[in-house]
This record gives C-alpha cells, sequence and structure tokens, in this order.
C-alpha cells in the first residue's frame, strides 16, 4: 500500500452527439467541461473507510461494508479493490459543481475515485485500463451505460467513442458552448426505461431511428474535424429532430432550443443528454439573449484525470 496522501480530480462531461444511440453500437461524440470531482485519499493503519462527501458521510470496516445508495459508485470502485486492500483510508470527496446537473458527476467521481485507489493500491493503470474499471463499476451499480461521459472524463478535451469493439479517439477543439440548465431532470435510467417501452411499439423503426442518428454523429465528427461550425451546427439541429422522434424532448427543452436558435451567433442547439429535463447545448454564445433558463458557464478541459501524490 502506498503510504502517502493521495489527491485524483477528474472534469465532468457533457455529450455532443449521440445521445442513446451510442447504446447500440453508434457512434459518440463527448466533451470534457472545466468543472471537476475532487478526491482526497488520506491512508489509515486499520482497516476503517471513511467518507466525507456532500451527499453522505459514511464509516464502515473494509471487512464490512455498509450499503449507502448515495455512494454507491465509490463504493462499488472500493468493492473492485477489496483484494488489494490491506488498510482502510480517509476518502474526502469535493465538487465543483451540483449533482443534479448533467455534467457527468457520476462518471467524474468513479473515474476519480479508481485512479486514487489504483495509486493506493501501487497499480498500474494506463487509461484505457482506468477506463475499463471504471466502466465495469457503472455497469456493475446501474446495469447498463455506455461509457461515453467515463471516455470525456478520463481523456479530457473532445472524445470520438464507440462501445463495441472499443474505440476512443481524440477530437479537435470545438468553439465556445453554451449549455442552459431548463429546472429539472429525468434520471437517465428512468428515461432508458421509457424510451424503450417506445421502441417495443416499433422495433424496426426505432432501429433505423439509432441507426439515422449514428449517420449524424459521423456527418458531425467530419465537421468538428474541418473546424466546420456551421455544418455541425445544423448536425445539431437534425440530431435534435430525432431526440425528438424518439420521445425524450418536452415543452420546456423545444422552448429552450428554439429560442437559442433565434440568435445569428448560435450554430445549432439540441438536448445535451437522456433529455426529459436536465441540459442543453449550445454551440456558440451570445451574451445578449435573455432567457429566464439558467446558463452553466462551462468551457473544454483539456485535461482528463489527473492523480498527485503527496
Amino acid at each position: 500500500m502506498l503510504d502517502s496522501v493521495i489527491r485524483a480530480s477528474a472534469p465532468g462531461s457533457i455529450m455532443l452527439m449521440g445521445e442513446h444511440s451510442v447504446l447500440f453500437g453508434e457512434r459518440a461524440l463527448a466533451c470534457a467541461v472545466d468543472k471537476h470531482i475532487y478526491v482526497t485519499l488520506t491512508p489509515r493503519d486499520d482497516r476503517v473507510v471513511n467518507i466525507d462527501s456532500s451527499l453522505a458521510d459514511y464509516s464502515a470496516d473494509l471487512d464490512d461494508l455498509k450499503v449507502e445508495a448515495k455512494l454507491s459508485f465509490v463504493l462499488a470502485v472500493i468493492e473492485q479493490h477489496l483484494d488489494d486492500l490491506h488498510k482502510g483510508f480517509d476518502l474526502k470527496i469535493e465538487a465543483g459543481f451540483g449533482h443534479t446537473l448533467g455534467l457527468g458527476s457520476s462518471a467524474a467521481v468513479t473515474v476519480a475515485t479508481t485512479a486514487a485507489l489504483d495509486a493506493y493500491c501501487q497499480q498500474a493503470s494506463d487509461s484505457y485500463e482506468l477506463f475499463r474499471k471504471a466502466l465495469a463499476t457503472v455497469h456493475k451499480v446501474q446495469g447498463r451505460g455506455s461509457g461515453t461521459d467515463l471516455a470525456a472524463s478520463v481523456f479530457g478535451a473532445s472524445v470520438g467513442y464507440t462501445v463495441n469493439p472499443c474505440q476512443i479517439e481524440p477530437l479537435g477543439q470545438v468553439p465556445q458552448l453554451s449549455l442552459y440548465y431548463v429546472g429539472y431532470k429525468t434520471t437517465t435510467p428512468e428515461v432508458l426505461r421509457q424510451v424503450e417501452q417506445h421502441t417495443k411499439t416499433l422495433p424496426e423503426l426505432y432501429q433505423k431511428l439509432y441507426w439515422l442518428m449514428g449517420q449524424c454523429t459521423f456527418d458531425a465528427e467530419a465537421a468538428l474535424a474541418k473546424q466546420d461550425w456551421q455544418a455541425l451546427g445544423q448536425c445539431m439541429n437534425v440530431y435534435q429532430g430525432l431526440m425528438d422522434a424518439l420521445g425524450v424532448n418536452d415543452l420546456a427543452l423545444s422552448d429552450l432550443v428554439y429560442r437559442l436558435r433565434q440568435s445569428s451567433k448560435i450554430y445549432g442547439a439540441k438536448i445535451s443528454g437522456s433529455g426529459l429535463g436536465d441540459c442543453v447545448l449550445a454551440l456558440g454564445s451570445d451574451p445578449e439573449l435573455a432567457l429566464e433558463y439558467q446558463e452553466i458557464p462551462v468551457s473544454l478541459s483539456p485535461q482528463g484525470v489527473n492523480v498527485e501524490i503527496y
């Protein structure tokens, strides 16, 4: 075991393109943002684990870990490392953004905690192995998940991602992004459950819909490579229409999307995330827009997960 204080950080993320369809083998694009989760691990001489988090305070023995739903991702990471954990530790989790916002907080805390425990157990993990471990944790906790947000948190900047076969590719920068929160969100598992119910009624049609989403994402990736922001914005607008067809749009999201598109300074706007609430992402920025929705200042984070040892 490493007898040093370990501080790991991982950026949050936003989905640029590929929501829902990535679960069906299509391409996804995501960006790491400059809002981070920080995990500080202090070694102990006994087998006690203490967790200090805004979500919950926790204390247990490594030989008898208690269930705490609010810390499910963190505890799943600890369980993943149990065979190599000979001593306990104090874990302090600090968030640079609220968990109610759709900025991949669960992915970021999973990545940061995994990186911290890898260092504590002196496990040498490259970025791809760290991603694999974090994805296994997410699947254990919630049963499914594409891993797109994990890829952005691990690698930073912007990434192109495909589930199977797993492909993670760094992409170019994007111009200024604007992000707005509509004031409420539906959990991703609940949105996926509703979409799954819709899919059962017209399976062949929905399969084609996912394919169209994939084609739109490939066109968006090509536009990103060329830094053709007009084309990228158009792809975002088309993808928004496909999200609407999927059944994850609603009145507030539509209102926000179309009001953003009225600005000549906005290239495109779409839902960011699973939908039925949460956030809308715009390509470009217009400070003169008067919107009653909460704007979340974001910029790209060039660096992904980072570990410091003291």
